[in-house]
């Protein structure tokens, strides 16, 4: 590997390397982006990225550094040429001199213990969904509650099935995946649809149901931008494809490489939710308004 190349390495944003691994920040915080840990099991985000300065810091472990020693700790190597080789290999960047690494990092022990599938019955769970403004009836159709532990301890989650047995999992204080990490497929109910439409994430999905956008499309979730490859496999199929994507530079970028395959046949369709960052803040921010009471309204 030459040095030209483990500059472009090195200058790959650490968010980007996070999203193409299937990890997704829970928060964000002026130049501070919050992570659950990506390698091993927590409940509360302790694991900060400063998009800045282009540095992680693990909270948990008292450890972090710059993309390297990230890679590292996925690896459990402290091997620089190893590390470089996997970022390049996670860009699918071409380098010269090596070959494709034949691994994947391996956790040292099962993140989630005991995973269970339960209905979604009434609980604190759909009261989180309600504060999302997702009703009960869109929720109990498509999620269910997901028992799971970690380190010896029980929590849970609502759940979304994903295409490879995986199931997405969120929570008040929890969003995150039980693996594998793969896209979600919802078919109509009726006849076979020539029109899919696309979603960053379920929560987004679910909130096109409660506004009753979907019509008789089927929906495709990505669970994560990262998953785009994995997406077109699917697509191919469909003589239209419509886009609910975040107005943020990730989904103007998955916009941008669905727009560069399929032409025509992709619509954007965030503008109905034009002034929100994604579908669910407009739904919430929709059903607000239409709950304050008139001003004109006589007594």
């Amino acid at each position: 590997m030459e040095q030209t190349e483990i500059d472009a390495v090195r200058q790959m944003p650490l968010a980007d390397f996070l999203a193409r691994l299937g990890h997704e920040p829970v928060r964000r915080s002026g130049n501070e982006l919050w992570y659950i840990a990506p390698y091993r099991g927590e409940r509360t985000p302790s694991f900060r990225v400063n998009v800045a300065k282009q540095l992680w810091y693990d909270f948990g472990l008292g450890k972090g550094g710059d993309i390297f020693t990230l890679a590292g700790e996925f690896l459990q190597s402290n091997d620089f040429m190893e590390q470089a080789k996997f970022i390049a290999e996670t860009a699918n960047m071409t380098v010269t001199g090596w070959e494709k690494p034949a691994y994947l990092p391996k956790p040292t022990e099962p993140v989630f213990e005991d995973v269970e599938v339960a209905p979604l019955f009434r609980s604190p769970l759909t009261e989180y969904l309600a504060e999302r403004c997702i009703p009960y009836a869109v929720a109990s159709r498509h999620c269910y509650r997901l028992n799971y532990g970690v380190r010896g301890k029980r929590y849970f989650a609502v759940g979304f099935p994903n295409m490879a047995g995986g199931h997405e999992a969120r929570s008040r204080y929890f969003k995150g995946c039980v693996p594998p990490k793969s896209v979600s497929l919802v078919k109509s109910d009726d006849t076979p649809s020539n029109e899919c439409l696309v979603f960053e994430g379920f929560m987004d999905f679910l909130s096109a149901v409660t506004l009753g956008v979907t019509g008789n499309a089927d929906c495709l979730v990505l669970n994560s931008v990262a998953n785009v490859k994995k997406a077109t496999k699917l697509l191919d199929s469909y003589g239209r494809i419509g886009c609910f994507l975040d107005r943020d530079e990730a989904g103007r970028r998955t916009l941008a490489a669905l727009v560069g395959r399929y032409g025509e046949r992709v619509t954007d369709r965030s503008s109905l939710y034009d002034g929100c960052k994604d579908l669910n803040e407009y739904l919430q921010q929709t059903t607000k308004t239409e709950k304050q009471p008139s001003k004109n309204r006589r007594i």
